[in-house]
């Protein structure tokens, strides 16, 4: 496996797996994983975030549409503001079958959320140095990436703690996901829910599922964050003028 340093418009140190291999789901894909300011000369231990779609986040070039969250620079400034604790980073690509792997209710995504735990995490566990445990394992996702980052918390809150959830895809099953907090001990956990008020087919869900939460025993401020962007639209542009938040929210000390 093949790790190569970042391109030289990329913040920071950022190591590419190429071809990563699953053996859940038989096929592989590129890892992204961006190490914070201190990592090299340091021997201290850094939280998670794990990153859906992967090859959106950092570079341009690779991003769907031509736009990238800039996560490398978003993560630099609040470090150097002291606004955030240092983290690590992990892009996961995304492959053909993203519809189907970013959703717990199918097969695939069942298999990919093996992937995730079983293979990826071990590995990133073994090979950097990080905090496993899941106040220090975070997962954040937009779309269906963001419907299947809540699927993650609430299905395996033993390993992710955090989940950060924008512009989500709740109409997938929809009955169910809206079930899915009822069922659950929520008071350990911490989760962002957004939304843009432009996306017309997914506010009102993400607007019922924060209300659910809180109904479930969330505290806006402690362990539940919502934000609902006026204008906001569903792309790349706006999920990264919003990263700040959930980062934020998670490993610092503000609670804009």
């Amino acid at each position: 496996m093949i790790i190569n340093d970042s391109f030289s418009d990329i913040i920071g140190s950022l190591k590419y797996h190429h071809e990563f291999y699953s053996s859940n789901l038989k096929n592989e894909r590129d890892i992204l994983i961006w190490l914070p300011p201190s990592y090299e000369a340091s021997s201290k231990r850094y939280p998670v975030v794990y990153m859906h779609d992967g090859q959106n986040l950092f570079d341009p070039r690779t991003s769907y549409s031509g736009i990238a969250w800039d996560v490398d620079k978003t993560a630099t400034q609040l470090i150097r503001e002291k606004k955030i604790e240092e983290i690590i980073v992990v892009g996961i690509s995304n492959s053909k079958d993203r519809i189907e792997e970013y959703n717990l209710y199918s097969s695939k995504g069942i298999k990919y959320s093996s992937f995730l735990i079983n293979e990826l995490k071990r590995f990133i566990d073994e090979n950097y140095r990080t905090k496993e445990d899941p106040l220090n394992t975070c997962t954040i996702g937009s779309s269906m990436g963001g419907l299947f980052s809540f699927q993650l918390i609430m299905k395996y809150p033993y390993v992710f703690g955090k989940a950060a959830c924008l512009s989500n895809s709740f109409w997938i099953n929809r009955n169910r996901v809206f079930t899915e907090p009822k069922e659950k001990f929520l008071d350990n956990l911490k989760i962002y829910i957004d939304c843009g008020t432009s996306e017309n087919e997914l506010i009102f869900d993400n607007m019922k599922m924060a209300l659910i939460l809180r109904n479930s025993g969330m505290e806006c401020g402690r362990n539940l964050y919502y934000h609902f962007e006026k204008g906001a639209e569903h792309s790349e542009s706006y999920w990264a003028k919003r990263l700040h938040r959930p980062l934020t929210f998670f490993f610092g000390s503000s609670k804009e």
